[in-house]
């Protein structure tokens, strides 16, 4: 199989962001993926823009992000998972290359949240799951959906409310590290633990932001990859994943079963086990997805997810740093942008320039882990200096 690297990323500010369409701020991004991967644009022989939509004025993004940022006569296509739409676009512009369609692809995520009211987002974002069934009989949303994950946890091993502010303080100390991101200022846990309850037991600094933002990476084929950089990064595994659309159709509450089968893919295509990973991205739309993504990708026994964030373990200098970004958490949520994002910072984490938020690199093995729903869809990359 043909191998491919990462060898350009960009990434722009995430938060609000008035100042630009969704064109504009797709440009952003592009414009330092192309100057990092030192690649001219007539390289580039298929862009795949991931985003959700519905939230910004374009509903068919793909061609106006192209013609705004130079890139005609590509091949193109919009690709939605929801909130893992970014990770779908990646593997959509990596499956052109393995096929041999083109040697260079480019996987862009957009998403301009904050154009529409907060009530119209939430409707937007409860329709991911069993729209007729759940949204319109029983009027679940998704801080509901992730309370009912977060209570059968508590019931079931003991986590408790101060374990999930944990992530929280945990993500707003990174995020403070990241001038990309949408918050910038620590919190402390009385903050977290006192902030206004959304859906019990989560409470407004368990749940992410709504945000603008995009992110893009550039792929190139093994021969491609040589000539344009000397740290490539190679995607050493893609594993993903589906769930039923209905959760009174899944066996349990406690962990995600997508993102269980989409690891043990990702694990095994890129022969690596767990205890390889050097560092993690996991999407932290909540504070108890963050838990329950240490339990399903390995990184802990069921359970034990809370042991991981009250002993440090999943800081810098811990068995296995994650969400050193800020995560979605305090980094922000982009939908469409977020996987690709992911991708960013562990391709920076690994080529060692991820500045004040630097993990240690042993194995030089990172993964990416990217929910759309809960638990609808999951994807999980495995990224590689070697």
């Amino acid at each position: 199989m043909t191998r491919v690297a990462i060898v350009g990323v960009g990434h722009s500010k995430f938060g609000k962001r008035t100042d630009v369409n969704v064109a504009e701020l797709a440009f952003e991004s592009i414009k330092q993926a192309v100057e990092d991967a030192k690649v001219d644009r007539k390289e580039i022989g298929n862009v795949v823009v991931g985003s959700a939509g519905g939230w910004y004025e374009e509903s068919l993004p793909a061609v106006i992000v192209n013609e705004y940022a130079g890139l005609n006569s590509v091949g193109t296509m919009r690709v939605e998972a929801a909130c893992a739409s970014g990770s779908a676009a990646v593997k959509a512009a990596y499956n052109s290359i393995v096929s041999g369609e083109t040697d260079v692809a480019m996987a862009v995520g957009v998403e301009k949240m904050t154009e529409v009211d907060t009530l119209t987002s939430v409707e937007l974002i409860g329709r991911a799951g069993s729209y007729m069934w759940e949204f319109e009989n029983f009027g679940m949303t998704f801080p509901a959906y992730y309370a009912l994950y977060a209570v059968a946890h508590m019931n079931r091993f003991g986590t408790k409310e101060e374990d999930m502010s944990r992530v929280a303080v945990k993500a707003h100390h990174y995020g403070a590290m990241n001038p990309l991101a949408q918050f910038q200022k620590e919190i402390t846990l009385e903050k977290a633990l006192g902030s206004q309850v959304v859906s019990w037991p989560l409470k407004l600094y368990d749940a992410c932001p709504l945000t603008d933002g995009s992110a893009a990476v550039i792929l190139a084929s093994e021969e491609a990859a040589k000539k344009l950089t000397d740290t490539p990064v190679w995607i050493r595994g893609v594993g993903y994943s589906s769930d039923s659309a209905n959760l009174s159709r899944r066996n349990d509450y406690v962990g995600l079963e997508a993102t269980v089968a989409a690891a043990k893919r990702a694990y095994a295509m890129a022969k690596v086990a767990p205890g390889d990973v050097d560092v993690a991205t996991a999407h932290d739309c909540f504070t108890i997805a963050e838990l329950m993504a240490y339990e399903d990708l390995g990184f802990c026994k069921k359970g034990e997810g809370a042991k991981m964030v009250r002993e440090g373990q999943t800081e810098v200098g811990g068995k296995i740093p994650v969400n050193l970004d800020g995560g979605l958490k305090a980094k922000g949520h982009p939908i469409g942008a977020t996987g690709v994002s992911m991708a960013v910072e562990i391709t920076k984490q690994l080529r060692g320039e991820a500045g004040p938020h630097q993990a240690p690199i042993r194995n030089g093995v990172g993964l990416v882990h990217n929910v759309g729903g809960t638990g609808h869809y999951a994807y999980v990359t495995i990224l590689s200096r070697s």
